[in-house]
C-alpha cells in the first residue's frame, strides 16, 4: 500500500490482540449476568469497537441479533435475543453511551440507526472508520476486508457473508467470523487518528461525523418525506406528487403497526401509479394490477381517504417537482471542466473525488452560477469549500486557467499560486 507521497506503508502492527485471559468473560454472551460482568470489564476502555449483525428483509424495523464488541484485551459477542429474552441490556445501552468512551465502528449508520433506536440516543462520541480512510487515501467507501488486508496483511474469511444470524445455535465458526468484524478495528482507528493528524484534518473527519449524526433519523426519513425516495415521484405533476406524498405516509403507518417491509403492504410502482391515476371508488382499486383483493378489503377505505385528502389540498400545499429539463451542452460541458479539476485536486490532496462533490453537485453548482441564485451545496461548506468548492467557483468566475502540459499531458490549473498537475 502507498500513502500519499508514494512511499510503501509496510503493513501496521495489531494493537487491539484479542486474547482472553482466564478472568475475562466469555466470548459469547447469552444472559444478562454474563453481559454484565461483560460490561464491567469493557468499562475500563477509553474506547469500544463495535458492529452488529441483523436480519431486515421481513421486518420494518431490523431485528438486532447479534452486537460485536471488542476492547484491546477484550472481545465478545453478545446474543442480543437470547440477553433481552430473559433479562435486559439497559446496562450496555448505558455503556456505550457514556460519553467519556469512544465508540469505533466501519461503515457505522446501520449501526447507529439500531443503537439509536434501542439505547434511545447516538451513542457518542463516535468514529467511523471508513469515513476516515476516505479522507487519507483510501478511497470512497474502502470495505473493512479491505482495509483490514491493506494494513494488517490478512485476509478476512468469507464463509458466513450469507449467514442467517437469526438462526441458532450459532456454530463457534459463526462466533469467531462475527467477532472479525471488531477484532482489528482499534488498530485501523489509531492508524488513521495518526494520519489525519499528520494531515492536518481532524477538523474535517469530526465535521464528516456531524454530518453522519445528523442524518441518523434524519427528516428525509421522515414519514411526510419518504416519498422523494420513490424511485420516479420527480416525473409526476405537483398535484400526482401531493398523493403520491399522502400514500407513502399510509404506508408508513401500516408498515410499522405491522412491522412488516414497505413493499410487503404496497410495492413503490404500485404507489406511483395511484398517484398517476387516483381512483375514484373501491372498485376502481380492486382493477388495478398490483393491488391486492385482501388489501382493498383491509385497507381500501383508507386509501381512498387519503387519495381524497391529498386531491383536495390547495395548489400552494403541493410539493415541489424538479424541473425536467435536461442540462443544455454548454452547461454540461462546464460540469465536465469542473470534475476535471475537481480529481486534480483531489488527487492532489490524495482524498477520493466524491468525497467533496457529485455530478449532480456540479450541475447545480453551474446552473446556480448561470443563473445568479443561491444554492447550499456540500462542495461549499466546511472543509470541502476550503480544499475544492473556492478553485470550482474561481473557473466559473473565470479567475483561473485549465490547461493541459504538453510535454506531460497533465492538467494545469493556475490560480495565482503553484499549479496544480494531474496525470
Amino acid at each position: 500500500m502507498s500513502n500519499l507521497h508514494g512511499h510503501q506503508t509496510p503493513p501496521i502492527a495489531r494493537q487491539n490482540e484479542t486474547h482472553m485471559t482466564p478472568h475475562s468473560p466469555p466470548p459469547y454472551v447469552t444472559d444478562q449476568s454474563a453481559l454484565e460482568s461483560l460490561c464491567h470489564t469493557l468499562r475500563q476502555s477509553p474506547r469500544l469497537a463495535l458492529d452488529t449483525e441483523f436480519v431486515g428483509e421481513d421486518t420494518f424495523i431490523p431485528r438486532l441479533e447479534l452486537i460485536q464488541v471488542a476492547t484491546a484485551t477484550t472481545a465478545a459477542v453478545i446474543d442480543f435475543p437470547a440477553v433481552q429474552a430473559n433479562g435486559s441490556l439497559d446496562v450496555f445501552w448505558e455503556l456505550i453511551c457514556d460519553a467519556k468512551i469512544e465508540k469505533v465502528f466501519h461503515a457505522g449508520r446501520q449501526d447507529l440507526d439500531l443503537f439509536a433506536l434501542h439505547a434511545g440516543q447516538i451513542p457518542k462520541p463516535f468514529f467511523d472508520t471508513q469515513i476516515a480512510a476516505a479522507m487519507v487515501g483510501y478511497g470512497a467507501q474502502v470495505a473493512y476486508a479491505n482495509l483490514v488486508q491493506r494494513l494488517h496483511g490478512t485476509k478476512l474469511a468469507k464463509a458466513h457473508t450469507f449467514t442467517n444470524w437469526s438462526a441458532r445455535p450459532l456454530s463457534d465458526d459463526q462466533i469467531a467470523y462475527a467477532l472479525e468484524d471488531v477484532e482489528f478495528l482499534l488498530s485501523i482507528h489509531t492508524h488513521l487518528q495518526d494520519r489525519l493528524k499528520t494531515l492536518g484534518r481532524s477538523e474535517w473527519v469530526n465535521e464528516e461525523f456531524a454530518r453522519l449524526e445528523s442524518v441518523v433519523g434524519e427528516k428525509s426519513r421522515e414519514p411526510q418525506e419518504r416519498y422523494q425516495r420513490i424511485r420516479g415521484w420527480d416525473t409526476l405533476k405537483p398535484k400526482g406528487a401531493a398523493v403520491l406524498r399522502e400514500l407513502a405516509v399510509w404506508r408508513e403507518a401500516e408498515a410499522r403497526r405491522r412491522n412488516v417491509p414497505r413493499g410487503r403492504v404496497m410495492r413503490d410502482e404500485v404507489l406511483l401509479q395511484l398517484a398517476r391515476h387516483p381512483p375514484k371508488s373501491v372498485n376502481d382499486l380492486r382493477g388495478l394490477r398490483g393491488v391486492h383483493s385482501s388489501e382493498v378489503d383491509r385497507q381500501g377505505a383508507q386509501l381512498l381517504a387519503a387519495i381524497t385528502s391529498a386531491l383536495a389540498l390547495p395548489p400552494s400545499a403541493w410539493p415541489e417537482v424538479p424541473s425536467e429539463r435536461k442540462p443544455d451542452p454548454e452547461s454540461t460541458g462546464i460540469v465536465e471542466l469542473l470534475q476535471a479539476v475537481l480529481k486534480a485536486r483531489a488527487a492532489e490532496e490524495g482524498i477520493a473525488p466524491t468525497m467533496l462533490a457529485t455530478s449532480a453537485d456540479l450541475q447545480t453548482l453551474v446552473e446556480a452560477k448561470q443563473n445568479r441564485t443561491a444554492l447550499n451545496i456540500p462542495i461549499l461548506h466546511g472543509w470541502r469549500r476550503q480544499l475544492a468548492g473556492d478553485l470550482l467557483l474561481q473557473v466559473l468566475d473565470g479567475a483561473v486557467t485549465v490547461s493541459v502540459d504538453s510535454t506531460s499531458g497533465a492538467l494545469r490549473i493556475n490560480a495565482g499560486s503553484p499549479s496544480i498537475s494531474q496525470s
